[in-house]
């Protein structure tokens, strides 16, 4: 899958930088050949701080499950003051007063606290709420393919920006209870977030908070049948309420990483299926291989690539390395995802590798306590996504070459495989006839 030069052997010698133009740019390269020289590296985090690269699929989703790593470095016994995730916020100039928005969701929290705002989430975020919105999806998806060759320039369409991301911003504003017309705001909000630089997140963080109480205090006035208005009814009990702050970091969280990674998932995902016809062929003749081929899309071309930092909260062993207590943990999914221990032919896109029936056979979602909140979500836009797209537009491809497409519009950011574009030549509807 790589398409990059590799990483220079002196510097993973060094110990990897998460930040290296060169693992940015090829991680699955890059990473693969961390994870074959040894299950455990000691490297730097994007900020600087060292961290112990974990590789290996064995040990990574057992590190998951293990409650030695926690999320937040005040969980670790004897911590004192100093909080690796400041620098982080330093060097994206968040101001003091924000930052208990950016640390205090459920990803940097950890048991009891983790605990009590996931189960009362979860009482509001269940398996049917997300099946019920199947309809509502189908509706989405199938008024943005009618509008895509209204987008048309040059003859090609950027199927992320007009059918990837305002599908997932929109399915994940419903769901919320985000007014359809806040979703641009939303939109570039993520995108700033994304982008780390300090400049754009100044005034877009602020103005994400502060939009957020706003929707919070009108949804209270006027309750519906949305998350966020069933989260707000339950504020009152003695046990499990959430307070506002509280609140307003889940909002901010499950809008932002709900709709950022499904856009790509999607995108990254049609990208993978234009570029191997063989496995679109079988998808497109076994449709009911899609729930599968969802999760291989997941494995092979994933979004997330790493964890966030976890900390050692005792003094422990990995793979045959010590991890004194405190120090950082990186879990890496994408060497992970990749390793021939667990799988055959594993740089081979192959739709068939999750059959039904089987648990979930890959670490795109993590595992463990912090398992994605919104994967059976995500699972299910991706999975009408994909079939309307190839429904509507049986002779979709790519506008240009793969190698191309990589080369040109391949973002460089760190634990993170995304697009800028992905321009797609759409060709007739089903049921016309072609040009000739």
């Amino acid at each position: 899958m790589s398409t990059s030069p590799p990483v220079p052997q002196k510097d993973l010698d060094a110990g990897p930088h998460a930040m290296h133009p060169d693992l940015m740019a090829d991680p699955f390269g890059g990473y693969g050949r961390l994870r074959e020289r040894a299950p455990v590296v000691h490297g730097r985090y994007l900020d600087g701080t060292p961290a112990w690269f974990v590789t290996r699929h064995d040990d990574v989703r057992a590190l998951l499950h293990d409650r030695r790593l926690v999320n937040a470095p005040a969980s670790v016994p004897g911590a004192g003051d100093d909080d690796p995730r400041l620098k982080m916020m330093d060097m994206l100039a968040i101001p003091d007063e924000l930052r208990p928005y950016l640390l205090g969701s459920m990803l940097d929290t950890d048991p009891p606290e983790h605990t009590r705002l996931r189960k009362r989430v979860l009482r509001e975020f269940t398996a049917r709420r997300v099946m019920d919105m199947r309809p509502r999806i189908e509706k989405i998806a199938g008024r943005l393919l009618d509008g895509l060759p209204g987008h048309t320039v040059d003859g090609g369409a950027d199927l992320l920006a007009h059918y990837a991301y305002p599908l997932s911003i929109q399915v994940i504003c419903d769901l919320v209870g985000v007014p359809g017309a806040d979703s641009d705001k939303w939109q570039q909000w993520g995108e700033d977030l994304i982008a780390m630089r300090p400049e754009r997140l100044a005034t877009s963080f602020p103005a994400m908070i502060e939009h957020t109480h706003r929707l919070i205090g009108r949804r209270r006035a006027d309750l519906g049948d949305d998350l966020l208005s069933g989260l707000i009814r339950g504020q009152g009990e003695s046990e499990g309420g959430i307070s506002d702050v509280e609140l307003v970091t889940f909002v901010v969280t499950l809008v932002l990483a709900g709709h950022e990674t499904t856009a790509h998932l999607i995108s990254n995902g049609t990208a993978a299926l234009l570029s191997h016809p063989a496995q679109l062929d079988h998808l497109r003749s076994h449709p009911e291989a899609m729930p599968g081929a969802v999760h291989e899309l997941m494995r092979w071309c994933g979004p997330v690539q790493t964890s966030r930092l976890r900390y050692a909260a005792e003094d422990m062993e990995i793979a045959g390395t010590r991890i004194p207590r405190g120090d950082a943990v990186l879990l890496v999914f994408v060497s992970a995802n990749f390793d021939p221990r667990r799988y055959t032919d594993p740089d081979r896109l192959d739709l068939t590798r999750h059959p039904p029936g089987q648990a979930e056979n890959h670490l795109g979602f993590g595992h463990g306590i912090h398992y994605c909140l919104g994967a059976s979500l995500a699972r299910l836009e991706a999975e009408i996504a994909f079939g309307a797209l190839l429904d509507r537009y049986p002779r979709i491809r790519l506008a240009l070459a793969p190698a191309e497409l990589e080369r040109r519009e391949r973002m460089r950011l760190p634990g993170q495989w995304r697009l800028t574009r992905l321009p797609v030549v759409l060709g007739p509807t089903a049921g016309t006839a072609p040009d000739r």
